[in-house]
């Protein structure tokens, strides 16, 4: 943003800086901007000198902070929770400190003391409640208590932050808006009251408990000592208002300093949410557990925006979102969402994804239109048709999927289909035939549940598996304990806060590190 003299809002990101639909602090500098404010950021302040947080000066309204968009310790450090910047074969140095959030804004209230403090970003929103912090091998409380905040915003925050913005203005108090938390001393009517801090922390059954009540869609009070955490029900986000935020006059321009983002520069987000529920992932808990999708015409409008882009080539780097083929999956019939995948009301024939494939690509100056996110095999299967237009059209050499294990043990407590590789694998070469065109495909090993004989299982079925041409595996991770999953509760409590069952947890490093060796050795 231009240099002015005051600013209404100082963002600051553990990220640099770019006014791009991916950055997040990007994206809110950008909503900001569009109603009016007038609004300065800091990209990846050095913490270590506090004068890099007094260059703006005091905003008139607040400080709002984000650690960006990747937790700041699973950025330090690797699941063996060795320091990346000590990694002897390819050192990385992020640039931002552990616990970010808490770090900045400790280091606000004392230069700033008075400024209201806004937090979110997914480091924020994953920790909003008393969670198993691996790091560190305990529970810690919400990050409003430790970052001393005003309010926290979580999942996407736009909605969130122009109502912010408006009481703020207005004097109003802030409590009550959708999508976010704050510290309260009572508990507003119809919320549900969650173990505390107190009890989760010495009791794992009661963390259990918490686990299984952990929603979006309701109001949550949580007790820490003689305050209660309030986290305010999810906002619905519509087709028209994502529609608005893509529409937005961003620059596409990347710093030099970020180059991850560089590698996504004409990429093109289409929906927002993911109906897979994963147990290791925390989707459902941040962005939400129902697919929004933009309308085709606003998408078309962006590709024609960026057609006339001085630095695009024809290349659309990625047309996606968290599941490539969750668009127009759009649900609003009234369920828990607890097996949406399973539905017999869901449209597995991708007719209008498909549509939006084919017209995206006959555009004027679009020369090519990948598909690097991921995609559902299971859900694919049902659409040959959607696949043929993937292989024909849309693929750089691979197409990405994330099986995770073979084991059905496993698999369920992944919550990840427990059938079909093979049958999607066939598919899969039977359209393929005669393009050298591969499968990447995605594996974990040390999740909850996962013995030495069902890591040797996978590894002898990815050893036959590359016998029988290129190498099938683009990654193979780690599981690492994140904030608020129940993949994260199993490996804390030995427990599956679904049905109650013990889980064998692989807890060594030593076993951690040996069934990941077995999947590479020949």
């Amino acid at each position: 943003m231009a240099a002015i003299k005051s600013y209404d809002f100082i963002l600051i990101s553990g990220e640099p800086y770019a006014d791009h639909p991916l950055s997040g602090i990007g994206l809110i500098a950008r909503v900001l901007a569009s109603q009016g404010w007038r609004v300065g950021v800091i990209g990846r302040p050095d913490w270590r000198r506090p004068d890099d947080f007094k260059r703006l000066g005091r905003p008139r309204l607040a400080f709002a902070v984000t650690s960006g968009s990747i937790d700041s310790l699973l950025r330090n450090y690797s699941p063996l929770k060795r320091a990346r910047s000590r990694d002897p074969h390819s050192p990385y140095h992020s640039g931002i400190p552990d616990r970010a959030v808490i770090v900045y804004c400790n280091l606000i209230r004392h230069l700033f003391p008075g400024v209201p403090i806004i937090i979110g970003g997914v480091e924020a929103s994953l920790r909003r409640l008393a969670h198993y912090d691996y790091w560190e091998n305990r529970v810690r409380r919400s990050i409003l208590l430790d970052s001393r905040a005003d309010i926290l915003v979580y999942g996407p925050g736009e909605k969130q932050i122009l109502e912010i913005a408006q009481r703020l203005a207005e004097g109003k108090n802030w409590e009550g808006i959708p999508g976010t938390c704050v510290v309260s001393r009572k508990v507003p009517e119809g919320f549900i009251l969650l173990p505390s801090f107190e009890e989760v922390k010495e009791n794992i059954e009661a963390f259990v408990e918490l686990q299984r009540r952990l929603t979006i869609w309701q109001g949550l009070a949580q007790p820490h000592g003689n305050l209660y955490v309030l986290q305010f029900p999810f906002p619905e986000y519509q087709p028209e208002f994502i529609d608005w935020v893509y529409s937005l006059p961003f620059s596409r321009n990347i710093p030099s300093d970020f180059p991850e983002l560089k590698l996504a520069q004409f990429s093109i987000i289409t929906h927002r949410g993911c109906i897979g529920r994963c147990s290791f992932c925390a989707l459902s808990l941040h962005q939400g557990d129902r697919v929004v999708s933009r309308s085709e015409d606003s998408i078309l409008e962006e590709v024609d925006r960026l057609s006339r882009h001085p630095e695009f080539k024809g290349i659309i780097d990625d047309l996606g979102g968290p599941t490539a083929n969750m668009y127009g999956l759009d649900c609003s019939l009234p369920c828990d969402g607890s097996d949406c995948l399973n539905c017999r009301h869901l449209d597995r024939s991708h007719q209008r994804l498909i549509n939006l494939l084919r017209r995206v690509r006959q555009r004027p100056g679009i020369k090519k239109v990948f598909v690097r996110s991921g995609i559902r095999f299971d859900l694919a299967m049902a659409s040959p048709e959607y696949l043929e237009e993937l292989i024909n059209h849309h693929l750089s050499g691979w197409l990405k999927i994330a099986p995770e294990h073979i084991s059905p043990q496993v698999l369920r407590l992944m919550n990840k289909p427990t059938y079909c590789l093979e049958e999607f694998k066939k598919l899969f070469e039977r359209l393929n035939k005669g393009r050298k065109q591969y499968l990447k495909c995605y594996f974990m090993v040390a999740h909850p549940g996962t013995t030495m004989t069902e890591a040797k299982k996978l590894a002898e079925y990815l050893k036959k598996w590359r016998g029988q041409g290129p190498n099938p595996v683009e990654g193979v991770q780690i599981f690492t304990p994140t904030p608020m999953t129940r993949s994260t509760c199993m490996y804390y409590t030995g427990i599956d806060p679904v049905t109650g069952e013990k889980v064998y947890v692989p807890r060594s490093y030593a076993e951690k590190k040996e069934q990941k060796r077995m999947i590479f050795r020949e």
